[in-house]
């Protein structure tokens, strides 16, 4: 059974002579375990889809089925659960809180979830201890390199422990060394523990981490 299915998805912003279609009519179905890599140039519509299937944001036309329920439908509670439990998100800008600290910033999601402040900081602490940032958890973030607040941005993600991760170019502020930890920390999530990892990246050597390419180009899948 798919996890994720999309069916002729089509968003569209402005309106009249202004009106861009940014995708027009994804059809994609992803299933649980998978690790798949979303390509294509700049301007096609990749974020705009992984926005879409994080629920950030909202298909003009189409259907979205997350785990077979309809995205649409969801009233506010139930689509607040998704975003926080079912999925995380590894933005491209981080969005982090850069006056909060290192450990404030990893813990903010889980604030939503009925779990003692313990283990909130166990969670926390074991996936920046994976990322080498642990011995920076009190520093505040806008004292932190980009590299240091990407690590900070990925350890938040995995610490909500998501079935789904989205990941929008997570290894972009760092170098190749970092980048090569980043990507193998995914496998291993994606292989030993069954999650499912959506990537969009530019690059073919994070893409060769996948089981699937999908190449999206001018609003369309290739």
């Amino acid at each position: 059974m798919s996890i994720i299915e999309l069916k002729d998805i089509k968003k569209n912003y402005g309106k009249d002579l202004s009106k861009v279609e940014a995708l027009k009519g994804i059809n994609l179905s992803i299933k649980q375990g998978e690790m798949v890599a979303i390509m294509g140039p700049s301007g096609g519509g990749k974020s705009t889809l992984l926005n879409i299937i994080g629920c950030i944001d909202t298909p003009t036309e189409g259907t979205y089925l997350l785990e077979g329920q309809e995205v649409s439908k969801l009233n506010f509670n139930k689509l607040s659960f998704a975003r926080n439990k079912k999925l995380s998100f590894i933005f491209q800008n981080f969005a982090l809180l850069k006056d909060f600290s290192v450990i404030d910033n990893v813990i903010m999601p889980l604030n939503f979830r009925k779990i003692s402040g313990k283990d909130k900081k166990r969670l926390a602490f074991q996936y920046l201890d994976k990322l080498e940032m642990k011995d920076l958890y009190n520093k505040k973030v806008k004292n932190l390199s980009g590299g240091q607040q990407q690590r900070v941005a990925i350890a938040r993600a995995l610490a909500q422990e998501s079935n789904i991760i989205l990941a929008d170019e997570p290894t972009g502020a760092l170098d190749q060394n970092n980048g090569k930890n980043i990507m193998n920390i995914l496998k291993d999530l994606n292989e030993e523990e069954n999650k499912t990892i959506i990537i969009v990246t530019h690059d073919p050597n994070i893409a060769s981490y996948c089981s699937r390419i999908i190449n999206l180009k001018d609003g369309f899948i290739e």
